[in-house]
Parts: structure tokens; C-alpha cells; sequence
């Protein structure tokens, strides 16, 4: 994978991170969250279909078809994660 390549992907993985922060809205430590996690499932859907062979949306080495969707994937499951609420036991030990 070229360095340009790899840049592109970022860029991309980012825009996808900014895009649902602004859907679901949240604060600024949940951009962050979500610019990482858009970033990660970007990455591992990258390297799946390059492991797989998949060609899905080619754009020179990167393989954007399956990226994104790995994108919003993670995006989604660490969105459903990040909505419980933890609350503390009585002192009784009851919740």
C-alpha cells in the first residue's frame, strides 16, 4: 500500500467519523471516539478484503467498498456500546 493510499484512506476514515458525530450528535470527547473507531473499522475492513481478495469500489490499493463498510460497522457497535448507563449500587448492594 502506497503512502498516498494510506493518506486517502485516512481521510476518508475521518470524513466518515465527522459524518456520524454530526448524525447522532455528541460532544467533543465522542468525536474523538468516533474518529478513532471510524479510523480502526476502516483499517480492519481494508485489510480483510485485501486478505480475502475482495474488489469492491477499488481506488488503486485501497479497497474502499469494504472499508466502509467496516467503518460504519464499528462506528455502530461502538455507538450502541457507548449509550449504557452504569449506575452505582445502593448500599444496600441493590442497583
Amino acid at each position: 500500500m502506497t503512502l498516498p493510499s494510506v493518506f486517502l484512506g485516512l481521510i476518508c476514515s475521518l470524513l466518515i467519523g465527522l459524518l456520524f458525530h454530526l448524525v447522532v450528535d455528541g460532544g467533543p470527547a465522542r468525536l474523538l471516539l468516533y474518529m478513532i473507531l471510524s479510523a480502526a473499522g476502516f483499517g480492519a475492513g481494508q485489510w480483510i478484503a485485501g486478505s480475502q481478495h475482495w474488489t469492491f469500489l477499488p481506488i488503486g490499493p485501497l479497497q474502499l467498498g469494504p472499508a466502509i463498510l467496516g467503518s460504519l460497522l464499528v462506528l455502530l457497535v461502538g455507538y450502541w456500546l457507548s449509550r449504557f448507563d452504569v449506575r452505582p449500587a445502593d448500599r444496600n448492594g441493590t442497583v
